[in-house]
């Protein structure tokens, strides 16, 4: 079942307590923090959603559960958490991890770039790296780096601190590229404009949080004539940037989105498919079927 999104101010009064509002706000926008053994016993992180990036370096083996699927870390772990994305992280009986994280908000960022921009952060990506023991101390001093600038008086200090976030990031992409694709790597022309700005309104639909949610646009023809572009030109550049089409972009997030609702709520299957655009929920069952060759109750189980 997927909890309430929790709040950047939710997590600092769950770690801190009751802290008054005025030192919320002065904590700011982003912070980083020791990841403190974690006692046998402890409850299970909660499987929510959060309005806030997470990056977290964690020692040994994890498993975490992410959207509708499950990663496996086998030495240590990256974790890039997407405010989108509802995850938990399992621990093992008697199990004590180590390691560090930072949290910062989308605010953060404004006017230094979009961090949703890059693949561990977007719809499909790859938000869990596996590394060795060697890479986690070579990532460990991007941490140290942080601990040593917030706690300094330097004025520019938060500048300081972004870059951080992002040598983070290029690293994690440096140390598996693989998790680059050329769509990632072009240049700012007026296709990947088109595609971009498509990818913002897509994503600004989710993620589904109530059964009295329900997203807005759900055709190609719709999100072209609110692109103001004729539906053809939207699906041919779609097509040149992404390899993929108007159509099989749409189905392939409706079905992402699907995918997590029926594996984590009670929801009925009639209301999932209305949250998701279907007025009949025989049309989403056949869009469910063509898509995950299964019905949504038989991936339920």
């Amino acid at each position: 079942m997927i909890e309430k999104t929790i709040s950047l101010s939710d997590f600092y009064r769950l770690k801190f307590g009751d802290l008054p509002s005025e030192i919320i706000a002065r904590i700011g926008q982003f912070n980083v923090f020791e990841l403190e053994d974690v006692a046998a016993g402890k409850a299970k992180m909660p499987y929510s959603r959060k309005d806030y990036f997470k990056i977290s370096l964690i020692s040994g083996s994890n498993r975490v559960h992410y959207a509708d699927k499950t990663f496996d870390a086998e030495q240590n772990m990256l974790l890039f958490a997407n405010p989108q994305v509802p995850y938990n992280w399992d621990l093992s009986p008697d199990d004590r991890k180590s390691g560090f994280y930072c949290v910062f908000t989308e605010e953060f960022f404004k006017g230094y770039g979009n961090i949703r921009s890059y693949p561990m952060f977007q719809p499909g990506g790859t938000p869990i790296i596996s590394i060795t023991d060697e890479e986690f101390e070579q990532v460990k001093t991007i941490y140290g780096k942080m601990f040593a600038e917030i706690e300094s008086e330097y004025v520019f200090k938060y500048d300081v601190l972004r870059n951080l976030v992002m040598e983070l990031v290029h690293t994690a992409m440096k140390l598996r590229p693989a998790l680059i694709t050329p769509a990632d790597t072009g240049g700012a022309h007026a296709a990947e404009r088109i595609t971009g700005l498509f990818l913002e309104l897509l994503e600004r639909q989710f993620p589904i949080e109530s059964p009295m949610q329900r997203i807005k646009l759900h055709t190609p023809g719709e999100f072209a004539a609110h692109l103001n572009v004729h539906s053809n030109h939207l699906n041919k550049v779609l097509k040149e940037t992404t390899g993929k089409t108007t159509s099989r972009l749409l189905a392939e997030r409706l079905a992402l989105e699907a995918r997590a609702l029926l594996k984590h709520t009670d929801w009925s299957v009639a209301d999932i498919g209305w949250c998701l655009g279907f007025e009949d929920p025989s049309h989403f069952v056949k869009f469910f079927r063509k898509n995950e060759q299964t019905t949504p109750r038989a991936f339920r189980g």
